[in-house]
């Protein structure tokens, strides 16, 4: 492993300068610097390599054979900066993006864009990640999540995409066998469908929050998963109505006591870092938020 840090390294390219350009003073100007500061640099360099790359005199520059050596390194530096920087900021974005979400927001939202996103940036591919669980964005080296609610990791950037409040929806099948409940205390006789473990649900009622306490119910962790056992007709079930509105327009879902809502719930793209985002993954950001796949 070579000993040389990043400062002499800067300073290799400074001396490069003097060399092309034959003298401080020409180099001073082109880095917007002192011709006595240029030559304070070559002396550290010098000292830290422990040779004379310059002779210098009153009148002229001239390199030694030891500076003409390491002067044949130095150029290949502007070739290894041009490298990295194709790397960190290429001409177009390109490369993978690895995603995570929930089956429900990948498959109704996601899904219908992918096709533009991808005649807009077909040198970015999308790897994604569907689960219903959390995933640890950073342990997982996970580029962006599209999740319900704002992280409260501050390690975490969220961006809002959408907000609104769930609500109380049944199939027309269900309502016919057991009725359109007009009290609280129907609604919690009838069975439910619900994500939670516990059986007490918090909803507003006339904007007050409330208990209702199911009778029976199934569980169930997948968002999706409920959606389709309240469309069978299973129970009544809890949700947020962006992600059912073809099913209610459809005829399929039907709104249940509409002053029964929740506290506003909010969509939002989260990713590990605003600093040094790579342009591919600034791409699918900006193309998400443009999109608004939510409205």
């Amino acid at each position: 492993m070579s000993t040389i840090n990043h400062n002499q390294l800067r300073l290799l390219a400074i001396f490069a300068w003097v060399v092309e350009c034959g003298s401080f003073a020409e180099a001073a100007r082109k880095l917007s610097s002192s011709r006595s500061r240029i030559s304070e640099q070559v002396a550290q360099l010098e000292a830290a390599l422990g040779v004379r790359l310059l002779q210098r005199t009153t009148r002229q520059l001239t390199v030694t054979s030891e500076g003409q050596k390491v002067y044949q390194q130095a150029i290949k530096l502007d070739d290894i900066l041009k490298g990295v920087e194709a790397v960190t900021i290429p001409s177009r974005p390109s490369g993978r993006v690895v995603m995570t979400m929930n089956h429900d927001i990948a498959h109704k939202y996601v899904l219908p864009v992918l096709a533009d996103f991808q005649n807009r940036s077909p040198d970015i591919a999308l790897d994604f990640i569907l689960d219903d669980a959390r995933v640890d964005l950073i342990k997982e080296q996970i580029d962006l999540a599209i999740r319900i609610g704002i992280p409260k990791d501050e390690s975490l950037i969220a961006r809002v995409m959408h907000e609104e409040r769930f609500g109380l929806f049944a199939s027309p099948q269900f309502l016919q066998r057991y009725g359109v409940p007009k009290s609280i205390n129907k609604v919690e006789q009838l069975p439910w469908v619900i994500m939670t473990q516990t059986s007490v649900q918090y909803l507003r009622y006339k904007s007050k929050t409330i208990e209702i306490k199911p009778t029976q119910s199934f569980r169930c962790n997948s968002p999706l998963m409920v959606q389709q056992m309240v469309l069978n007709g299973l129970g009544i079930g809890i949700m947020l109505p962006t992600t059912v509105r073809q099913e209610i327009n459809q005829g399929k879902l039907v709104r249940v006591m509409p002053a029964l809502d929740s506290e506003k719930i909010l969509f939002s793209l989260v990713y590990p870092s605003r600093r040094q985002l790579p342009l591919r993954t600034r791409t699918v950001v900006d193309f998400l938020l443009e999109a608004k796949i939510f409205d």
